[in-house]
């Protein structure tokens, strides 16, 4: 059956094959007893069509929020998919935060009951507890992909029995930094498994080339919807104070954690007062106004094109005629003057079949502003919280705790017998107020060149992963080296033929002749033995007269002179010894000058 769905290209609806979508009634009856114990009574839309997938062992992309039932989702066919009689991890699911690793396995012990066995694992705590759940034989682990590496490194986690690996959140992990870990987690999978899923509020560039690296050809699901331009562009709006709006920004901005983008600002006035602060707060941006020269205007474009800038500020004016790729958010700090302008600023994010998010700042007045503009183009705005320290201090956390993990990993067993020495040091600066500025002090500068650049994040797309991509190029390298050697062998053999080469006026001469005497070298070595007999007089000659001047030299020309007439081997003395002629004349020149 084909069902309707919304790409991300371009936010229209598109039909891609896929499994019919499943409901309460039609549900297996392990599944429906699930249900009862979680308290259900029907599926939510998202989970009526995402659960098929899931079943069907169809890789699946799905577009959901949070609060959306997407945890039920894909916890629920486990239930239908785990074996409880092997005590082996079966299905992975990576998420972003430990708060979420500990929601997702509260909700999976509920819906598996006395079933599969569960287990939470996320960095900031002790591994007593999750190495006891997987001596238990835990088959659903749930964790941050830091801490999920961990275990996979000292061989307390073993993924050779997993089925199915899930991806809650895949935006957020992007963000929080956790790609470089969920690259080395790929490298503990199995060859072949049932299937992989991914959930996300927004599918940007950088989370479609992470699909394609864990997925083969996953299809793209999203709920259904009357309105316009939903699936390609998340439109939130945050109320806010009408004064401070720039400190809200920067939380916003640690909170979202962008690779890139553009924030829009009615007059030039806060535009460059805005860019001022990002950078003095140690964010990577810059301001671009009416004002700008066309020299600096086209040095700034040519930085944030080549990623070499995160943020830009910029007037409606200044930003006209600005198509900067993969652009994930736009910030506004207040609705625009035009209300068509807010269709303008805000289309420059979610192109080439990505999505993206446009947050805008909005007061008490401005909020009805906003209200128009979605009344105007049929928009449905989503109120998001206003970010306090908390929530700062929190994805902070996760950000430290992932960048400390990752360093200690790298350390050797010498080098963590150093850091040992500090624990004490630590214990007693912990227990200080005062010295607890110590150690903000430090993790703030740890902290801060993150700000600078973008999160780490797929740059290519490589080919999936059960397409088993390793074995063809270990094959191919294993091929192309096999048939270049056997060519390239029989000339280095001959190498060693090539002493002829030092004779370099009989190769400017007649090339060919030293080809033909590289056949035979012993003949060549002849007249090098010939010139070293001569040798021994000239040590008897130095023995019966020290003097320089009594040498007696012309006895080794004379023995030269004869083989120049016998034959060709004569001929290549002959070219070289006259050299040695004007060498031993000059020398004999030298003492009769003095």
């Amino acid at each position: 059956m084909e069902n309707d769905t919304q790409h991300p290209d371009n936010g229209t609806e598109t039909t891609e094959t896929g499994p019919a979508p499943i409901t309460f009634d039609t549900l297996p009856e392990n599944l429906r007893q699930a249900c009862e114990r979680a308290g259900w009574d029907r599926l939510m839309p998202v989970q009526e069509r995402a659960i098929p997938f899931l079943l069907d062992n169809q890789d699946v992309m799905v577009q959901a929020r949070t609060g959306s039932g997407k945890t039920g989702a894909f916890v629920l066919p486990l239930v239908h998919k785990l074996d409880p009689s092997r005590h082996t991890c079966q299905a992975l699911v990576m998420v972003p935060t430990r708060e979420l690793a500990k929601q997702v396995a509260q909700e999976a012990r509920m819906l598996a009951g006395d079933g599969f066995k569960v287990v939470a694992v996320y960095g900031g705590v002790g591994y007593k507890e999750q190495l006891d759940a997987f001596r238990e034989g835990a088959n659903l682990v749930v964790g941050t992909p830091g801490r999920i590496l961990d275990h996979l490194m000292r061989r307390n986690l073993t993924l050779d029995d997993l089925k199915v690996l899930i991806f809650d959140e895949a935006d957020r992990m992007l963000s929080v930094g956790f790609y470089p870990d969920m690259l080395e987690v790929k490298r503990y999978l199995p060859r072949n498994i049932d299937g992989a899923f991914m959930f996300s509020a927004t599918f940007p560039p950088s989370v479609l080339r992470l699909a394609e690296e864990f997925m083969v050809k996953p299809q793209f699901m999203s709920l259904s919807s009357d309105e316009e331009n939903v699936s390609a562009i998340a439109h939130q709006f945050v109320e806010v104070p009408a004064m401070g709006k720039e400190r809200k920004l920067i939380k916003l901005i640690e909170l979202e954690n962008p690779s890139s983008a553009i924030i829009f600002s009615n007059t030039k006035r806060n535009v460059e007062f805005t860019a001022a602060l990002l950078s003095q707060f140690g964010f990577d941006a810059e301001g671009l106004t009416s004002d700008l020269t066309q020299n600096k205007r086209e040095a700034l474009m040519t930085r944030i094109k080549a990623g070499q800038l995160r943020f830009l500020v910029a007037t409606d004016v200044a930003a006209r005629g600005i198509d900067i790729p993969e652009l994930s958010h736009v910030f506004m700090m207040e609705p625009p003057e035009d209300p068509e302008s807010y269709v303008h600023r805000a289309g420059r994010t979610g192109r080439a079949g990505a999505t993206g998010t446009a947050i805008t700042m909005v007061d008490v007045i401005q909020k009805m502003e906003l209200e128009r503009i979605a009344a105007r183009f049929k928009i449905h705005f989503e109120e998001i919280k206003d970010p306090t320290e908390d929530d700062v201090t929190a994805i902070i956390g996760e950000r430290l705790t992932a960048i400390l993990e990752k360093k200690y990993r790298k350390l050797t067993n010498l080098q963590r017998e150093r850091v040992s020495r500090f624990l004490p040091l630590v214990k007693k600066y912990a227990e200080d107020e005062e010295s607890l500025a110590l150690l903000a002090m430090l993790l703030d500068e740890l902290y801060q060149p993150t700000l600078h650049g973008k999160p780490a994040e797929p740059d290519t797309a490589p080919e999936p992963r059960r397409e088993r991509p390793a074995p063809r190029e270990r094959g191919g390298r294993d091929r192309r080296p096999a048939d270049k050697p056997r060519e390239r062998r029989p000339e280095r053999s001959a190498r060693p033929e090539q002493p002829a080469r030092t004779e370099e006026p009989a190769r400017d001469d007649e090339p060919r002749e030293p080809r033909a005497q590289q056949q035979e070298p012993g003949e060549s070595r002849e007249p090098r033995a010939a010139k070293e007999q001569p040798r021994p007089p000239r040590s008897r000659g130095r023995r019966a007269a020290k003097p320089q001047n009594d040498r007696p030299a012309p006895e080794p020309k004379a023995a030269p002179e004869e083989p120049r007439d016998s034959g060709p081997a004569g001929d290549e003395d002959g070219e070289s010894r006259p050299k040695v002629k004007r060498r031993r004349r000059r020398r004999r020149r030298k003492p009769s000058g003095s």
